[in-house]
């Protein structure tokens, strides 16, 4: 990604109407070096930073609020996934350091892969080097640090499997 060209760019996105435009939206992100997909839906309050790789699929959603920080392992979003609000996605960290005066050490990029038909639930942070298995559901304010299977319902902090969606056929409302 062209990280001078992608602060400008974001500059523009922010004056978009917020849940309008989003082909508008994709194609800007494109110049930036972002692989996006045109019915990729980005709202305009998403905060994207860094200078690795980030793919984003086919109909996803990308909810207000949500902080991209891609390093250079990179982020890849899958098709058909459903970002909430104010989600954190960062792959950047750092190694302990027990001999300098900073502890956070040399800084290090692990690859966040998010696979086809997630769902992530509002506050959620994906730390660095996880996968996220394809149709999951991350609840909201959770904290994933491991790896997620497909078809799970997950959260918590940390995050955890609570069950398969495979084995419950039952649709989840507000009233459940």
């Amino acid at each position: 990604m062209n990280t001078t060209m992608l602060f400008f760019i974001s500059k523009i996105v922010r004056c978009l109407p917020p849940t309008r435009l989003y082909r508008l939206k994709a194609k800007l992100y494109q110049l930036c070096g972002v692989k996006i997909h045109d019915t990729a839906r980005i709202v305009s309050s998403v905060t994207i930073v860094g200078n690795g790789c980030l793919e984003i699929g086919r109909d996803t959603f990308i909810g207000h609020e949500t902080f991209i920080s891609v390093s250079s392992a990179g982020v890849s979003i899958g098709d058909c996934v459903d970002i909430a609000p104010r989600v954190v996605i960062v792959n950047g960290t750092h190694e302990i350091d027990t001999i300098n005066e900073h502890t956070a050490g040399k800084g290090v990029s692990k690859k966040i892969v998010i696979g086809n038909g997630v769902w992530i639930g509002a506050g959620a942070i994906l730390l660095p080097g996880i996968t996220i298995g394809e149709k999951a559901v991350i609840g909201a304010g959770s904290v994933v640090r491991k790896n997620v299977f497909q078809k799970t319902v997950n959260y918590g902090n940390p995050c955890r499997e609570k069950y398969s969606i495979e084995k419950t056929n039952t649709l989840f409302t507000q009233d459940s």
